[in-house]
């Protein structure tokens, strides 16, 4: 009779985006680290929480879970309703530079806070870049319709209010997208721990972070170009309006110049 295998160690993370920003400060708990947040949950549990709206739950049981978010609430800022979410398992294993395979575990020599904050910097990224992704995409899809009208008729039968809310729409994401998250930075504990950059380099290969960004980067110049030709077509529609204001007066005052003379002309 063979002896059993040894039991190989395995927890799940997940990353959920619940809003637009958390408060971090001062939040009461057994603190891991501050930049970023990250405190013990429960008996093993580990929650990394990011300024940005996410916050990464490693280990924790659902009803740790359901308490920690339950907590977060009131420090969360335009909430997102359903939350963005990710899963990963990380296991303990073996490290390399071989890549991580699609959908397996994140293997990690040991589940150090260190490495725990670099994975949890991959997925919060990851998810956050999930949510650009989608409502980037939405804006693109709601441009195509007018692109293509302008494209055969070489106008738009749609209203300035229209244009004025696919503008804002535009600029919006563009915004938030841009501004919000630094996704090519470095997580912070890399500075103290560089020998960790090939377990970051390889999560950052897994979720594909660095293409994902330049293609949004791609879409988000597009939403540009639209909402400065957006712009350009309402100052001329609005230049049209006025010119044709101007031209009607000086025609009414001619109309009313010619009638007092005429008048003046018949008595």
């Amino acid at each position: 009779m063979t002896p059993a295998e040894p039991t190989t160690q395995q927890i799940t993370a997940h990353a959920l985006q619940l809003g637009d920003r958390i408060n971090t400060a001062a939040f009461e708990g057994e603190v891991l680290s501050n930049t970023p947040l990250a405190l013990r949950v429960g008996v093993t549990g580990t929650a990394v929480v990011f300024r940005y709206g996410v916050v990464v739950l490693i280990g924790l049981t659902a009803d740790d879970e359901a308490e920690f978010l339950e907590r977060l609430h009131p420090r969360t800022f335009g909430k997102l309703t359903p939350y963005e979410e990710e899963r990963a398992k990380i296991q303990i294993a073996r490290e390399s530079d071989e890549p991580i395979p699609p959908g397996g575990p994140i293997p990690v020599r040991e589940l150090s806070l260190e490495r725990l904050l670099i994975v949890a910097d991959a997925l919060a990224k990851s998810v956050v870049l999930a949510r650009d992704e989608r409502e980037v995409a939405n804006v693109v899809d709601s441009i195509e319709p007018f692109a293509r009208e302008l494209a055969r008729a070489g106008k738009t039968t749609k209203s300035r209010t229209d244009m004025l809310k696919l503008l804002g729409s535009a600029l919006l994401v563009q915004h938030r997208v841009s501004g919000r998250v630094a996704v090519a930075e470095k997580p912070d504990v890399l500075w103290d721990r560089p020998d960790l950059e090939r377990l970051y380099a390889r999560l950052e290969d897994e979720y594909e972070l660095s293409e994902r960004v330049d293609t949004l980067n791609r879409k988000l110049e597009v939403i540009s170009d639209t909402a400065t030709t957006l712009s350009d077509i309402i100052d001329a529609k609005r230049s049209l309006r006025l010119e044709l204001i101007v031209v009607f007066l000086i025609a009414f005052e001619i109309v009313i110049t010619f009638w007092e003379v005429f008048t003046r002309n018949g008595h």
